[in-house]
Formats: C-alpha cells, structure tokens, sequence
C-alpha cells in the first residue's frame, strides 16, 4: 500500500469517525476536538488516538468502542486500535469554530 493509499484511507476514517456522537455535548468527537490521531498502516491497521473531556469520564468506553467500530466499517480497515490520552489535556479551545458556536463557547 502506499503513502498515499495510507493517507486516504486514514482520512476515510476520520471521516467515519464524525458518526460517534459524544452523549453529554451531542457533537461528533472529531469536531469536538477528542481525535488527536488517525493513520493507517501496511495492512489496513487503524490506529487512533484520542481523549475524552474529562479524566474518569463516564462516556469513555462508549466513545473508544464507537471509534473502534467506525473505523472498522471502512473498507480496506482490517483492525483497529484505539488508545486513550490525557495528554495533551482536552479544552473547549480544540473544538472546531462550529462546534463552538452550536454549543455557545465562545472562541
């Protein structure tokens, strides 16, 4: 597979990502900033790396196994591994603008 094979599949599922909704803001976790990476290796493996609003967040299972799930249903994704960080910390500032006009924050 090349690069830019790699490069467009892992838009794809970023792209799919957009499909799991964060049950306490109502926004997709991409635009809501949680994503921090996406890449897609020889194979079809997917690896994410993402964050939720809050250390201990009670959505988090939901949210990871969402992930993994929506990238899965991409074609050419074999396997899937989503990682959970705090680091960087998540704040508002890495929603996108939309998202934080919807939601009221302002920017």
């Amino acid at each position: 597979m090349t690069v830019e094979a790699t490069d467009a599949l892992a838009g794809r599922v970023k792209q799919a990502l957009r499909l799991v909704i964060d049950p306490e803001l109502g926004d997709n976790i991409v635009d809501l900033g949680l994503v921090y990476y996406v890449a897609v290796h020889e194979g079809g493996a997917a690896y994410i790396v993402m964050t939720t609003t809050t250390r201990g967040c009670p959505a988090a299972a939901y949210l990871k196994n969402g992930a993994r799930d929506s990238a899965k249903s991409v074609p050419g994704i074999g396997s899937v591994e989503v990682s959970l960080t705090y680091e960087p910390e998540w704040s508002p500032s890495m929603m996108t603008a939309g998202t934080m006009s919807r939601l009221g924050i302002a920017g």
